[in-house]
Parts: structure tokens; sequence; C-alpha cells
């Protein structure tokens, strides 16, 4: 109850400022000195420019000073105008009151200069839009306008309204200015059928409905929803009793009480329009949305269009349920009942053979009439001027009557003229079933059709019809035409024609034609829609949409656009012989009559004898234009019920008389394609695989959800699966092994994947790699079935190989794509030598092909640039050839010197191989991987891969000795557990330029030497110290004695250790780059590239 007297004393308190402020304007006793009044151009100016920035609280009491202090009376036209726009910038109630006392002030001093300028602009810059100006513009452009008019008139709705309660705005003498408000909102609503100016009514009965509508709001909001929209007075009138304290006594009132209840009865009114139009969007939003949900059931999928067309239709409904909702607020009137989906009887059933109610649908049914739901919805989803376009404009109301008894002749007609025309069709079927197969016709014309188009035609007049199309009185025109006139208007509709080559844009020409509506204009239009170029076919199918959008409510245009193709259609009979030049012609004639009778505007006895006509004479050009009819509309003429049996005993007719007669191979092709295409023979429908629902739940996931965002998501509900489950392993080893299944965007997504579920999965990680592996092996070397992986020799330039061709660039494409996914993991250590040694290889395969096409050579270069921009590329087979004999002896000559001592090296690359999955195996060995002339033995020890035994680089090795030298140096007694009696020499170190001088030499520790007399001696170095040099000088010691034999295994023992030491540095290097790829997988988790290393 607080927040209802809180609401009384904020009423009374506008009521009371009101009453004040309107006996003030009331009185126009302001007596003014003019003498004490300034004139200067200066303080004007500097007012009107005040007043045109804002007329609210800020610059209110400045602008009453000077309306005070100023003269004004040579700028009373600029002050007005300045106030109009000052009007437009008031947001709030305390602006819009400001407003009003400024202009109130202004109304007292210069009540007949100022005040009925004022009005006049008020009333101007509160007139409706045209409709025509509107309908001239886009869609886009059109919402933008209605928005911007909205926004701009919202204020200036707020303070006349404030001005007629005040005495500024009047009917007359000692009257409200309630009915001028009245009639500028009645205005605004009536010439809006799009409801643009609903948010108007709206701000205004938030402000004002108890001033000029009298309402008082209930004690309770919740009105029984019995109560009807038109039962408003007195309802409120009851609820007011009681439930809210009474505000005024009626001669307090400051607008009258019939302009009230007049107002109220409009707001009524309009509140039920908008219920009306509220429920019919509810019903055809939910119609759409059932067929949307038919259309998913029997294709899978909704088409884009279908999509946008409901989103757009959902965004429609919900601004309107919100407007209403807005309005039954406001004027304390019941919602009106919504029909929800579960009170529909036509549900949908999943799982059935059917859909529920739906069973002769022609589109379930094998066959239908349209060949798919797109064309289906072309054709048949017309819509309805009525719903966009107001009766008065389509006169509807004044031809109802005569439009009943038009349809009822031209159906008597129409049925009539069938019956005639079925009874003639089967008289002459049997009359060539009893002449019988053996007689022959070639070219023979039949007699009794051809007089009578003779008879019919001598002269070139048009043939008359059954059904002659009866011409409904014109509509009125549209009311309030743009300035420039209803011709230029439809002058700019026909140009926009041309290009409406969607079903948007054409139904809206249709929704702007009907504005212009005239006989007239009816007239110009169906002389633009007979006058389509020869070369834009592509505008008939949308023209014939068109005209069928607009024959509902102007059969004039449907029935006069007919008559001209129809005699067109029989001036080209007349001119058969003329083949070449009509060619043109005589396409869009028949395309377009096709698309016409597929909106049903052509009746259907008139195409059926268009076709008769053809077939009586049924050679020539005829042939083209039965074959033409036949795929433009035979297949809805043989499936729609009220032609099915009449078409289709035209067509029997049509395949008698194309056996019997003799015609060339070009129009026996045309002819079969026409009749299986309005006739395609019966074909069993496909099997769908039936899966049980947690195959499709996987599949769902792997192949609709998985994202770069939902990846996390998918591996958490991949891992909740039940993975003992036999089921479950196999789905998902199918989904993962077939990645060109799912879109390319995501295969890297499946790799990661598959690299986290190794972690508490390692076995199904590991067949997926296999199987992936063997499908490449299989794709690449079983082209030739009867070939079961047979290995693959050297390639030679130029040599055609039944698996891979000179001219089949297949593996090249493949190499390049592995090198742009994993081609930069491989950028050091033994890695990076593996790829530059695949890579030279890879430009000689490259060279041994024939020249390669350009989107291939693009290909190649960017790859290996992106990898390795500084690597030297040959151009020619020779220098190819002599690189890889190189890089053969190279590491053909390593793999000799390291061979038995590197076992533990070779045992780490063999153990990094499935990191380079793809790189080693699935490049190598798929594309000619034979580097390294690999026989046809079954010895897989034979040279497997050379590269893989290539020892350390120099670099590396002299690094490695200067470690060990180091470790040498420090720990020499305890590592070597020699008798230092026998090997004290061992301690001595040789300075750097005497073992630079004996590597010159070519002395090698431990090494024999043969003397000149044939004894084996050893070579050993004294070290002798003279001052601070030292001096070496060589001495021969002969092979067998102890000293020589002690040294050689000493020599051996360091040895050993050393490559032992040697395999621990490596080993170490090794985790140390696991530890740091590790480190940049964990950085790079959410990117496109996951590494996984394995050492």
């Amino acid at each position: 109850m607080d927040s209802v007297l809180l609401k009384v004393d904020e009423e009374k308190a506008r009521h009371a400022k009101r009453v004040k402020l309107r006996e003030l304007n009331a009185a126009l006793d302001v007596q003014v000195e003019l003498s004490k009044l300034d004139s200067s151009l200066k303080r004007h100016t500097g007012l009107i420019k005040r007043m045109r920035q804002s007329l609210g609280t800020d610059q209110r009491d400045q602008i009453l000073k000077d309306i005070d202090s100023l003269s004004l009376e040579k700028y009373i036209d600029e002050i007005a105008g300045a106030a109009l726009e000052g009007i437009a910038r008031c947001k709030t109630e305390k602006d819009v009151w400001s407003a009003v006392e400024i202009i109130s002030a202004l109304h007292r001093r210069f009540p007949t200069a100022f005040t009925p300028s004022l009005v006049s602009s008020l009333s101007a810059a509160l007139a409706a839009p045209s409709r025509a100006a509107l309908s001239a513009l886009p869609p886009e452009q059109r919402e933008k306008e209605d928005s911007a008019r909205v926004s701009r008139q919202r204020p200036l709705l707020r303070v006349c309204s404030e001005l007629a309660l005040v005495g500024i705005i009047t009917d007359g003498q000692r009257r409200s200015g309630g009915e001028w408000i009245m009639k500028v909102l009645k205005e605004l609503l009536s010439n809006d059928p799009t409801l643009s100016s609903l948010p108007l009514l709206s701000i205004f009965l938030k402000s004002y409905s108890r001033p000029y509508l009298g309402l008082t709001p209930p004690q309770s909001k919740q009105i029984s929803a019995e109560a009807e929209p038109g039962t408003l007075s007195s309802a409120t009138t009851n609820a007011t009793q009681g439930d809210f304290p009474t505000l005024l006594h009626e001669d307090e009132e400051l607008v009258e009480q019939e302009i009230r209840d007049r107002f109220k009865r409009m707001c009524e009114g309009y509140f039920d329009s908008v219920s009306k139009k509220l429920t019919i969007e509810h019903k055809r939003l939910q119609d759409q949305d059932r067929r949307n949900h038919e259309a998913y059931i029997r294709s899978g999928e909704i088409f884009e269009d279908r999509q946008q067309a409901y989103e757009k239709m959902t965004k429609g409904y919900e601004k309107l349920l919100a407007s209403c909702q807005t309005l039954s607020e406001l004027l304390y009137l019941p919602m009106p009942s919504l029909p929800t989906a579960s009170q529909k009887s036509d549900s949908i059933q999943i799982g059935g053979n059917a859909v529920s109610g739906d069973e002769e649908d022609p589109l379930v049914i094998s066959g239908g009439k349209w060949e798919d739901e797109e064309e289906r919805r072309f054709f048949e989803d017309i819509q309805d001027l009525k719903d966009f376009v107001p009766k008065s404009v389509l006169g509807i109301e004044s031809d109802e009557k005569e439009d009943n008894e038009a349809a009822e002749e031209r159906e008597k007609a129409e049925k009539e003229k069938a019956d005639a025309e079925a009874k003639k069709l089967e008289e002459e079927l049997e009359g060539l079933k009893q002449d019988g197969d053996g007689d022959r016709v070639n070219g023979r014309k039949d007699d009794t059709a051809e007089p009578e188009v003779r008879e019919e035609e001598p002269d070139g007049t048009i043939t008359p019809t059954p059904m002659s199309p009866i011409k409904a009185s014109s509509p009125p025109l549209s009311p309030q035409l743009a300035p420039q006139g209803p011709s230029q208007l439809l002058t700019a509709l026909l140009a926009r024609l041309p290009d409406a080559t969607n079903r948007a844009m054409i139904d809206q020409a249709a929704i702007d034609f009907a504005f212009l509506n005239s006989k007239a204009a009816r007239k110009r239009l169906i002389k633009f829609l007979n006058a389509v170029p020869k070369n834009r076919t592509d505008l008939l199918p949308h023209y014939a949409r068109f005209v069928a959008t607009l024959n509902r409510y102007m059969p004039d245009i449907g029935a006069e656009l007919v008559a001209l193709l129809d005699e067109e259609f029989r001036y080209l009979q007349r001119k058969k012989n003329v083949v070449k030049e009509f060619a043109e012609v005589r396409l869009k004639n028949i395309l377009y009559l096709s698309n016409l009778t597929k909106f049903r505007v052509v009746p259907s006895h008139l195409v059926l004898h268009m076709f008769k006509v053809c077939l009586d004479d049924f050679s020539g050009t005829n042939v083209e234009n039965i074959s033409m009819l036949l795929e433009g509309c035979g297949r809805f003429l043989l499936r729609s019920d009220d032609t099915r049996e009449r078409f289709g005993t035209m067509l029997e007719l049509m395949r008698r008389k194309q056996s019997m007669q003799h015609f060339d191979q070009r129009q026996i092709l045309l002819l079969e394609n026409a009749y299986y295409q309005c006739n395609p023979p019966e074909r069993a429908p496909r099997q769908q695989k039936e899966r049980t629902p947690l195959e499709l739940f996987i599949r769902h996931l792997i192949y609709d959800v998985l994202a770069k965002k939902t990846i996390d998501k998918v591996l958490k509900l991949l891992r909740k699966l039940d993975w003992d489950d036999p089921l479950v392993q196999r789905t998902l080893h199918k989904v993962f092994t077939k990645p060109w299944k799912i879109k390319y965007s995501n295969v890297n997504l499946l790799a990661m994947l598959t690299y986290d579920l190794q972690r508490y999965h390692p076995a199904f990680a590991i067949s997926v790699v296999d199987q992936v592996l063997e499908d490449i092996r299989r794709g690449l070397e079983q082209n030739v079935y009867s070939t079961n992986q047979r290995p693959e020799g050297h390639p030679l330039p130029r040599q055609p190989c039944p698996m891979d061709m000179p001219s089949d660039f297949f593996r090249i494409r493949l190499v390049c794509v592995l090198l742009d996914t994993v081609g930069m993991c491989f950028d050091r250590g033994t890695q990076k030598r593996k790829l530059d040694n695949f890579l030279v290889f890879f430009q000689y395969y490259v060279l041994c092909k024939e020249d390669l096409p350009m989107d291939v050579d693009f290909m190649l270069s960017d790859s290996i640039e992106a990898i390795r921009p500084k690597m030297t590329m040959y151009k020619t087979i020779e220098e190819a050839a002599v690189a890889v004999d190189d890089m053969f002896n190279a590491a053909l000559q390593n793999a000799g010197l390291s061979t038995g001592e590197d076992s533990g090296e070779d045992s780490d690359e063999e153990g990094e191989r499935p990191q380079q999955q793809d790189e080693d195996d699935g490049d190598t060995t798929g594309q000619e991987s034979s580097n390294e002339d690999r026989t046809s033995s079954p010895d897989p020890v034979v040279v497997l891969s050379t590269q893989e035994h290539l020892g350390p680089s120099e670099e590396a090795e002299a690094e490695f000795e200067k470690e060990l030298a180091k470790i040498i140096t420090d720990s020499s007694a305890e590592s070597r557990k020699v008798d230092k009696k026998t090997a004290w020499w061992d301690s001595a170190v040789l300075g750097p330029n005497v073992r630079k001088k004996r590597a010159d030499e070519g002395d090698v520790d431990g090494g024999g030497d043969n003397n000149p007399d044939g004894n084996a001696v050893m070579q050993f170095t004294v070290i002798t110290k003279r001052g601070s040099k030292q001096q070496g000088r060589h001495l021969l010691v002969p092979a067998e004695s102890a000293l020589a034999v002690h040294t050689r295994s000493a020599q051996l023992q360091d040895k050993v250790e050393q490559q032992h030491l040697k395999r621990l540095v490596l080993d170490y290097e090794q985790r140390e780059e696991a530890e740091e790829l590790k480190a940049l997988e964990v950085r790079n988790r959410a990117g496109a590239i996951k590494i996984r290393y394995v050492g």
C-alpha cells in the first residue's frame, strides 16, 4: 500500500505543477517595458545557440533570464526552430518539464507570433512517414529509418503531451489539447503495418495514462483471462472503487471526459490488433519450427536460408511479444492466450516410419512432386500480402463477393474443359492401339488437331481459352504517395526487379508493388514482366513467384501475363520452321510457362493443351518444346492430384509415338532425359546404417563437438566411457583411424586427443598409430591389388613404375603436407641431419618425375623454404644424383667405422622412431622409400637405414675430447687402476705443440709400425724438461716387449671407458631435449600442433 500512496503523491504533485503553469499561461498578463529590454545581436545569438543545444535543466535558468531581459521580436522564427531542436535533446522527465517552462515563458510573451509557429513545426515533426517512400527502401535501410524516427519523435511526443496539459496546445477555447495528441498518435499507429511506432505509444502510456486515459492501477494486475480487451473502461472503473485512492474530481481533470473515453477505446482497439498479430506470428513461428523439425528428420540438416528465416522470424516475434506485454501492463489488460506446442495434435514421432499427420507428404514418399526441400519451399511457401499490406489497399472487402462468384465460374469452366480433353486423349490412345505397332508414322501429323489449329489461327488472333480472365475491380490507390509520385516509384521498383534474384528480395518487391497498386501500374508491370531479356532465363522462377504472390489479390496480372505467353507460344508454333532465330525465345517461353504452372498461375488445362499441340506435330522444334516442358513442370503435373491421370495418358501417348517415329540421336537423348527426369524409375530407398546410441554419441563428440575450445571437454567425456567394453573400444578405434571423415582443420585435434589418451590407455594409442601407418603404406604400395606390399627399388629418371608413374605427383604432395605438419620438429641433433639427408634424396626423387605442375612446384618450394630456407636446391638430375651418392658414401663409411661400438647410440635412435612416425615410415618408406638400394632379400639387416648410423660431427668430437681431457687430468690414477711403477709415464701430459706435431706425422698412440728391418715396433715419446721448456724424443720399442703390451692394453681400456662416458653424455643431452620439448608441449597445449617425443 505504501507504493500505491507514493504513486498517488507523485501524480498529485505533477498535477499541481501543471495546473499552476496552465493558469499562468491562460492569464497572458505579462507586462514588459520595451525600453528596458536588450536588443543586442550578440545576446540574441547566444540565446538561440543555447536553445539549440538543449532546453534541459542545465540551460533553464539562463534561458529564462534571457527571455525576460531580451526584446526577441525580430527573432521569433529562429527561436521557434531552435526550440524544436532543443526539445529533441530532452531525455529525462526534468528536462521535459524544463522545456515546457521555457516554451510557456515564450508563449506568454508572444502568444500569437511564437506559439502557432512552434505547434505547426511540432505537428510536422510528429507526422507519420510516407509508406511509399519507405517501401522504396531495402528492408535493412527501412528498419534503420524507423528506429531513427522513433528516437527522434520520443522526446517531441512527451513535450507535446505536457504542452497540451498546460494550455499551450489546445483544441479550441477553454479546451485541452487531448484531441490533438490523440490524432497525432492515431496517425502514427494507423500508418504503421510493421508496428515500428508501437514504442511511442508505450512511452506515452507510461507517463500520461492517468491524465489522458483516466487509468488507475487496480489492486492486482492479474486480471482474469476471460476478460475481453474491449471491457477496459468498465474493468478499470470497477477496480478503481475501493482499490486505488481517488485522485481528482471531474472538474479538476485537465482532459475532458469525452476525450478520455475516446482515447481509451482507441488504445483498446490497438491492443486488440496487436494481440491478433501476436497470435498469428506465434502460429507462424510454431509452424515454421515444426517444418524445420520435419526437414531435419528427413535430410539430417536444416538449410542455411531456412535457419536464417527462422532466426529472423523469432527475433521479430520476441520483439512483438515484449511490446504486447508492455501494453498489457500499461493498459491493465490480459495477454492473449497463445497455443503451446503441446496443444497441437500433429506431433512428430521420431523413430517411426512416417511422420504423424503427414503420411501423404510427397517428400517422404519416394518420387514426390518436388525434387528436394529447397524447391518445395520456393514454390509452395508464398507469403500472404494480407499480413503485410492493409486490406483497404488490397481491396479485399469490396471485392469479396465478386471474387467468390468468379472463382465458381472458373472452376466450372475448368472442369468442363478437363473432361473434354480427357475424352479426346482416351479416344486418340485407343486409335493408336488399334493401329498396332507395325504401322510406323514418319513425321505424319494427326489430321484431327492440325486443321483445328489452322482454323483458329489464320489471321494471328489469340485463340480464346475456355476460362476468360475475369478482371477484378481495381483496389483503391495507396494513400500518401511520396512527393515524386507513383510513376517514379514504380519505375524505381521495376528497375530493381532484375536484381531481385532471391526469395527475400522478390517477396519484398511484391509488398512494395502492393502499396503502388493501380490499374495503370498493373498494366506497366505486365508489360515489363513479358519483356524479359532472352539471355536472363535465371529471372523467370523469381518473376513467376512475384506474379504468384500478387495473383491472389490482383488476378488480372496472372491472367493477362498468361494470355500474352499463350499468344507467343501460338506465334512460335506458326513459325516452327524458323529454328535458330527463335531458339532462345522458345526456351524463355516454355520455361516461363513451366514456372508459372508450378505456382498454379497457369491453369492446368492450358499447359496440357500446349503439350497436346506439340504432341500432335511431334517433330522438329516440338520435340525440344516437349523436352523442355517435361523438364520444367512434367514432374509437377505427373504428381499433382488434379493432373496425374490426364498427364500420365499424354506421357504414354508420347512414348508410343516416340517408338513409332524416327528421331536422330540428339532428339532421342533429349526425350529420354526429359522423360526420366519427370518420371524417374522406381528404386529402393537407401538403407541407413543402424547405430547404437553409444556409437552415435561417440561420433557426435568427434565429428560435431570437437574444436579447439572443446577439446578438454571431449577428452573428459571420452575418458568417462566404459573402456572395458569391446564395443566402445571398437567404435573409438574406427573413429580415430579414419581422419578423412572429419574436418581437415580438426585432424591435429584428433592427434592431440590420441596423445592425451595414451597416458591412460597406451594400448589404444599404439593401435591407432599402427593402423594409421599401415593405411598409409597400403595406400601407397598397394595401388595394384595383385601386388601385396612389394618393396621398391632405387627410383630412375622418367622410368614408369606401376605403383608410381612419372606423371603421378601424389607422393610429392603427401611429403609436402608432412613437412608442413611436422618438419619444424626436426631442427636439432641427429633428427636435423636425418631430415637434411632425406631432403637431398627427396629432391632427387622429384627430379626423377616429369615437369611439376605449377601448384605442386609452389607447394614444394613453400614447404622446403619454411623448414630449410638456406638449403641448396638442385636444378638437374645429375647434380641431385651426385649429392645422393655422396650422402650414401658418407653414411656407409660412418656406419662401417662405428659398427659394434655405437650400439648403444643406435638403440637410442631406434627408440626415437615412434616420434617421427609419419616422417620416417610415411615419407621414406611410402614414397619410393628405398633410399639405400634395398634388395628383395628377406634379410632385414641389409642397410635398413644408413642415415641412422651417422656418427657425431667434428665439433661434437672436439668438444667431447676437451671435456674428456679435463676428466682424465683430474683423476687419471683412480680411473685407470694400473700399477704406478710400470705406468708412471701415463701421468705426463704432452704439450699441445707436441701433440699437434705427432698428429701431423700420422702417429697414433698404441699403433704399430714396421721399422726398416721388418720388426714390429711401437713408437713412444720421451719427454724431457730443460728449464721451463718441455722436449720430446721419439723412441722405438719392440711390440713384443712388456712395455708395449702393457701400454696397448691400457689404451684399449681407456677407449672402452671413453665410449662409456660418451654414451652417458649423449643420453644426458637426449634427456635434456626431451624435457625441453615436454615443456614446449605444455605451453602449446591449446595450440594447433602437438609434439610427442618418446626417448
